[in-house]
């Protein structure tokens, strides 16, 4: 459970909140899991790649990146993707087991770095990846939600209210990166949209859904813009082509928007 859940689950009436013990916690075969341990030269920030899976003798479900927190004395869990069934790239690794981490932004050996496979992120939200992420990237499962997420999103309201999705500023700047078999590269990467839901014309609100209390409390809004932080996988080949996004995750961390003129004149 994230911080995002916590929130979430705060915000709602006792008798809507689910007990999280009945809840199995998520769990991994440790037979199974693929450990993607990079040799590090003194002095670089020590990091580590898992592939997991939360069954016995099936393929990874999960790719978590888990880094070095000196300040906290502690290794921490700093990236997880859900990979929905993609088949993970063949990484390479030296005759010791160990894999090679590679530059993430500037490194000319390949087809895009983290900054631009972001922005091409970005785009697919925003656009449905008609100016960058279309280009960017090859048509994968993820990359084609993402199209989804902005094509059905931005349309149901109809001619009632307008969804427009668009970048924030991202906290999460971390990316990490491991040399594949054929020269490419798998990364890692984090990023940060908002959508904002705005009513046509005045006289219409937006009520916010119970699963929205925690920030809006059930206050009509004129416009919500809704914050997503997520975590994003793709592998990027040697050669100028088209990446693939082969998995992300997002989290809702916050939600905002100005009350319908009644509320605010009674508060």
């Amino acid at each position: 459970m994230s911080v995002s859940d916590y929130t979430e689950t705060e915000g709602l009436p006792t008798a809507d909140r689910k007990p999280y013990k009945p809840y199995k916690p998520w769990s991994y075969d440790s037979a199974n899991a693929k450990l993607y341990i990079p040799r590090l030269a003194a002095g670089q920030d020590r990091w580590f790649a898992a592939a997991l899976s939360d069954q016995k003798g099936k393929a990874p479900s999960r790719l978590g990146v888990f880094a070095e927190r000196p300040q906290h004395k502690r290794w921490e869990l700093v990236s997880v993707v859900d990979l929905d069934g993609q088949n993970l790239p063949d990484i390479a690794l030296d005759r010791d087991g160990y894999a090679t981490a590679v530059a993430t932004d500037g490194n000319r050996q390949l087809a895009a770095g983290a900054a631009v496979l972001r922005a091409a992120v970005l785009d697919n939200f925003a656009t449905g990846g008609t100016n960058t992420g279309t280009k960017v990237f090859a048509p994968t499962k993820a990359s084609k939600q993402q199209i989804e997420v902005h094509d059905k999103t931005g349309t149901r309201y109809g001619t009632q209210g307008t969804t427009v999705f668009a970048g924030a500023a991202n906290s999460y700047k971390d990316a990490y990166a491991l040399k594949t078999t054929d020269g490419g590269a798998l990364i890692l990467f984090s990023h940060t949209h908002t959508q904002t839901d705005a009513v046509a014309h005045s006289g219409l609100q937006i009520n916010p859904g119970k699963d929205n209390r925690a920030w809006l409390h059930d206050v009509p809004r004129t416009s919500i813009t809704y914050t997503f932080v997520c975590n994003d996988a793709a592998t990027v080949p040697a050669k100028p082509e088209p990446s693939r996004l082969i998995g992300y995750t997002c989290a809702r961390t916050d939600a905002s928007g100005p009350p319908v003129a009644s509320w605010s004149d009674r508060a």
